[in-house]
């Protein structure tokens, strides 16, 4: 597989090279932290060395950002995977109980959902339901980037699973928080009232100058993928300084906000659990 050497916001605004070695002269001067209530994963850690491969994919190598970890964050995992031009898979998704997001960010994604076929390019979003039947390929000449969030999909008895679908970000119309002035918005993916999805993966958008004003503290665990811009994030009791290709990933209860200095716009990927009770008892894992 080709290696991509190089780090860049392609034409759609997402941030997605990766990949490439720093030279023996760089100093060990990164952002990189791990913490008992969150961590950070700075572009500049994502590179050829800690790539994984996959069982039954070829042509392709990812980035595993999170797993579940007991004590940490446990519900999903997320991936930035590269697929080069032919490569793909005809058997992804190996766990019949997990449900998953694709979020293209690059090039394009030939994806089949039961027989249906469907091309994602930047922006693409599909939402495969567990036990779907679906292959991955890239048929372009340019290598294919995305992000894969997978949950173990928490069943409810008399509630139906949700249905896959297929959508773009630029045929979502953003929700508006209160009182910001269309200053801060969300693309919701899904609806919020949909009570079938035990996930939800959106994005945030702020404009510069614009702040989450208090320190959120939920029982949601997050992942925060930058795919535009540069920010101040509050974790935990720490002001952290992100931006573009980095990832934030806090375990549940972790006090955050965020300061959106500019000059651009600030946009992130978020991963969250929602729409279930709290596990007490083995019967219900």
């Amino acid at each position: 597989m080709t290696t991509t050497h190089s780090s860049a916001t392609n034409d759609s605004g997402y941030y997605a090279a990766l990949g490439g070695h720093p030279p023996q002269t760089d100093l060990l001067t990164d952002r990189a932290m791990f913490t008992e209530a969150y961590a950070v994963l700075p572009r500049g850690v994502m590179r050829d060395i800690v790539t994984s491969n996959l069982p039954f994919w070829h042509d392709t190598r990812l980035w595993v950002i999170a797993r579940p970890l007991s004590g940490f964050a446990e519900t999903f995992s997320q991936y930035i995977v590269e697929v080069a031009p032919g490569g793909g898979s005809d058997r992804p998704e190996l766990d019949p109980g997990a449900e998953g997001v694709i979020f293209v960010v690059e090039g394009q994604l030939s994806l089949t959902i039961n027989d249906e076929s469907h091309l994602l390019d930047p922006g693409g979003y599909a939402f495969l339901p567990p036990s779907t039947d679906f292959t991955v390929h890239n048929e372009g000449s340019g290598p294919v980037r995305f992000h894969w969030v997978r949950k173990a999909y928490q069943a409810v008895e008399g509630l139906a699973a949700p249905a896959a679908f297929v959508t773009n970000e630029r045929d979502v119309v953003p929700g508006e928080m209160p009182g910001t002035d269309g200053r801060w918005v969300t693309h919701r993916f899904t609806d919020p009232a949909d009570i079938s999805h035990d996930m939800h993966v959106n994005i945030v958008t702020f404009l510069p100058g614009a702040v989450i004003p208090f320190a959120e503290t939920h029982v949601m665990e997050h992942g925060l993928y930058v795919l535009e811009g540069k920010a101040v994030y509050r974790l935990n009791q720490d002001w952290v300084e992100v931006q573009e290709g980095d990832f934030m990933w806090l375990r549940a209860f972790c006090p955050q906000a965020c300061y959106a200095g500019g000059p651009g716009r600030f946009r992130y990927l978020l991963y969250k659990d929602v729409n279930r009770h709290a596990v007490l008892s083995r019967q219900f894992v």
